[in-house]
């Protein structure tokens, strides 16, 4: 199901309805049917989330077009064409359904970034975190921070978002070595919504990024873009 992002000053109780919310591929295959939909109008609107620290946020520009158009051609998802970027105070937050991030440095929210975040996710928002490597730290404790007395969990190969489009039974590809350790994919939740998804020691968005850039072979490249492909397609249907 396709989620509409609401505003923080939305009713609570319109906000709990869940006729805001419709199935998101059978939408896309009867507009495409009836011819409804203009082939430059995309379904979603996704940004990249510029954060402060120190933290190389605008890493990999080429990676999120690249995604999106890996999306359009093999699903038909009427996915952007181009990144747009976000910074966690904005009210124009929840004109986004899926914000990505990543980055090799420190991350810090200040406490009113904290706040505008948190309404986001919980009106329906999903945030995705790549660890470039060396993020890992301060991502986390920015999690709890964004959700106290809440942690990001390790998924279990089950979870739906490896198999939902693409099937990785087991969890997570590995993108890049970094320093050899095992892929892992962790979870926050939100009243047992998936609401932020990170990525720990594997790095899908190195692989999106332009071929030349980071000269990953030709399968490891598809792999991280079918996963990203995962990812996005349980973002906007749950």
């Amino acid at each position: 199901m396709i989620k509409f992002i609401l505003s923080k000053n939305t009713n609570p109780e319109v906000l709990a309805m869940p006729t805001f919310r419709i199935f998101f591929l059978t939408a896309v295959l009867l507009f495409t049917v009836a011819g409804a939909w203009a082939e430059d109008s995309p379904a979603f609107r996704c940004a990249r989330l510029k954060y402060s620290g120190g933290g190389d946020w605008y890493n990999d520009r080429s990676a999120i077009p690249n995604l999106m158009a890996y999306i359009r051609e093999k699903t038909g998802v009427r996915t952007p064409k181009d990144e747009e970027t976000i910074e966690p105070s904005s009210p124009n937050i929840f004109r986004y359904s899926f914000l990505f991030m990543t980055g090799h440095g420190n991350v810090r929210f200040s406490d009113a970034e904290l706040e505008n975040l948190r309404e986001y996710l919980k009106a329906g928002g999903f945030l995705y975190a790549d660890d470039d490597y060396g993020m890992s730290p301060s991502f986390r404790r920015e999690a709890e921070r964004l959700f106290p007395g809440t942690e990001l969990v390790e998924l279990p190969y089950s979870h739906p978002i490896y198999t939902i489009y693409y099937q990785f039974p087991n969890g997570l590809p590995k993108i890049h070595e970094h320093d050899g350790k095992p892929p892992a994919g962790y979870g926050l939740f939100y009243n047992e919504r998936l609401v932020i998804f990170f990525t720990y020691e594997t790095n899908p968005s190195d692989g999106w990024a332009d071929a030349d850039i980071h000269n990953d072979p030709p399968e490891k490249r598809e792999a991280a873009f079918r996963i990203g492909t995962n990812i996005v397609l349980y973002a906007l249907t749950h």
